[in-house]
């Protein structure tokens, strides 16, 4: 977890030491929350670009390993969802920290176990349908999923079944909490919410504000400012 007020403070001191403006609360709170879900989605690329490298490369590896360690923090297993209808259907609308659906999981009749779904294309569901051998049945069932909702065959219907699912969860809506106090604005930590992300990715955090607030200020150059400051950073840890 990152301190939203560490960051806070960084972005002003470069932002002011380059004499670029000053970036008000809200200002801030709009390119925090950004800069945040820029960083998270950067996860699931980069794993997916890592995922293909052929070989056993120990860098690659350790690379795989480290963004599953970031990634798993925001895993969700088997959160029981409402079933909206008779007919199978349960809507993902009312999950409002969904970010990518992981498995599905069934549990027919009260039963004592949960049953994993495989998700089926719907043009691969005509074929199930079609098909006597690969019908659908409770110990192998199915679902499809369509915009913001997923049907499940055979039919779960409530209240003897229930429907569970695996997701990965959006962040935590950055903000920065403060109190006015005649002109100033002094952090208030019972009014805040840090950055949900790995401890080390404060600087980056820093880097990618400033980005976002170089082009609100129609100022492009505060990026290489920032990567300037990150670089000199690095040097001084490695002395």
């Amino acid at each position: 977890m990152v301190n939203i007020d560490n960051v806070y403070q960084k972005v002003l001191a470069i932002a002011n030491k380059e004499q670029r403006g000053y970036i008000t609360p809200q200002e801030f709170n709009l390119f925090a929350d950004q800069a945040q879900m820029n960083i998270f989605e950067q996860y699931f690329y980069d794993l997916s670009q890592f995922l293909r490298v052929p070989g056993n490369d120990t860098d690659y590896a350790d690379a795989v390993t480290n963004l599953e360690q970031k990634i798993s923090e925001f895993e969700l297993y088997n959160e029981n969802i409402q079933i909206a209808n008779q007919y199978g259907d349960v809507l993902l609308d009312g999950v409002s920290d969904l970010y990518r659906l992981g498995s599905v999981a069934v549990v027919y009749n009260n039963g004592p176990r949960f049953v994993l779904a495989s998700k089926i294309s719907l043009k691969e569901l005509r074929t199930y349908g079609a098909s006597p051998l690969i019908r659908e049945n409770k110990k192998s069932p199915y679902y499809t999923k369509y915009k913001q909702r997923i049907k499940v065959y055979p039919y779960p219907i409530p209240p003897k079944d229930k429907v569970y699912i695996s997701y990965v969860r959006k962040p935590s809506k950055a903000f920065w909490g403060y109190n006015v106090v005649g002109e100033s604005a002094l952090h208030d930590p019972s009014k805040s919410n840090n950055f949900e992300l790995h401890m080390s990715e404060e600087n980056d955090l820093v880097i990618k504000i400033l980005a976002l607030a170089g082009v609100a200020m129609k100022d492009p150059s505060m990026y290489q400012i920032a990567s300037a400051e990150d670089q000199k950073n690095i040097q001084q840890q490695k002395q």
